[in-house]
């Protein structure tokens, strides 16, 4: 029997519905949970950017979601844990004692920007680090640090000695040694309080990186940013996913995800936070925020240098119960990321 036209059109209408719905139940929702505001680099660039890859990767068939305002950076891990979302970054730094590892990178020194240490910490987790299992229960995507980090203050530093007593805001890990050497008051809080802190005088300055005059707005509540050669540390964080959503998953979209993360995540990380310290400096810049950078030859400089002898044994010493050859990881990790930037510098 023949079909008449409307008989047609009504089955290549119902075909079309068919693909069409069956087309949405194959495609999978990755929700990525961030605690830093829209402006952030993190959320500006980097998993957006990612969230670009990912979804030519795997052909559409995984799409990022972006959910905000998750509350303090350090149950970041727990809920991709728990699957309350599926993949996250925080600081290693909020969560003292479990994140030891990766923190060799914070150590004073190294003396190269976030893209360089990014990498560097990268390739030395994937090669050390990762047997230890720190990271049990989820399955880490990248690892990245911020930039330099700078003191922010309402008053002059002109010496080390202008720091005693004053309430700093830390972050944790390395820049909480830094705080007891530099006899602070050492006040804790999420990067995202800063602002608040400030402003109501509740700590007299902040020890955090450049971008977060812009980010966090710190050229508003700021008179003072001393730069130190190199800056006093670097923060390291991760960015992580479930691992029983990635299981999920085919094998063909999991190694789709992992192809463009890991080496390629971690540098793209950290090139974004390079890119916000100078965002933050035209901010102070315009702002006029003093912005003091301190030479090699000044006496605060050498007070810092030595003022931070011995903290690469310090951490050696705190992961002695790693099984992990600490002393090795760390000088590989200083040539690998002085070897880089040397050769971005060059431009190789």
């Amino acid at each position: 029997m023949k079909k008449t036209f409307k008989q047609a059109l009504v089955g290549l209408t119902l075909s079309a519905s068919v693909l069409a719905s069956n087309s949405a139940f194959s495609e999978t929702i990755l929700r990525v949970g961030t605690w830093l505001p829209p402006t952030a680099a993190q959320n500006s660039v980097v998993w957006p950017t990612w969230a670009k890859w990912v979804e030519e990767a795997t052909e559409g068939r995984v799409k990022i979601k972006i959910e905000q305002g998750l509350g303090h950076p350090k149950t970041m891990f727990n809920l991709v844990e728990d699957g309350v979302i599926d993949a996250s970054f925080s600081y290693h730094g909020y969560v003292p004692g479990r994140f030891k590892l990766p923190q060799a990178v914070e150590q004073p020194g190294l003396g190269v920007g976030a893209e360089a240490a990014s990498v560097a910490l990268w390739k030395v987790y994937d090669k050390y680090f990762k047997q230890a299992g720190e990271f049990e229960g989820l399955e880490v995507l990248g690892m990245f640090t911020h930039g330099p980090g700078l003191i922010h203050s309402k008053e002059p530093i002109n010496a080390l000695a202008d720091l005693k007593g004053k309430k700093i805001r830390v972050g944790g890990g390395v820049q909480g040694v830094l705080a007891e050497r530099m006899h602070v008051t050492p006040v804790g809080a999420p990067a995202t309080k800063v602002y608040e802190m400030l402003q109501q005088g509740v700590i007299d300055g902040v020890f955090i990186p450049m971008g977060e005059q812009k980010s966090l707005r710190l050229s508003e509540v700021t008179d003072y940013v001393t730069v130190l050669p190199g800056g006093m540390y670097l923060g390291s964080f991760s960015m992580f996913i479930n691992p029983e959503f990635m299981e999920d998953l085919s094998e063909k979209d999991r190694q789709a995800i992992r192809r463009v993360s890991g080496l390629r995540l971690s540098a793209l990380a950290g090139s974004a936070w390079d890119g916000a310290d100078l965002d933050g400096y035209k901010a102070a810049q315009e702002a006029g925020v003093n912005v003091k950078r301190i030479s090699k030859n000044d006496a605060m400089y050498k007070e810092f240098v030595t003022l931070t002898k011995g903290m690469d044994q310090v951490w050696i010493d705190s992961v002695e119960d790693r099984d992990v050859d600490a002393k090795a990881a760390l000088q590989e990790m200083r040539k690998i990321a002085r070897d880089y930037e040397a050769n971005m510098k060059n431009g190789n």
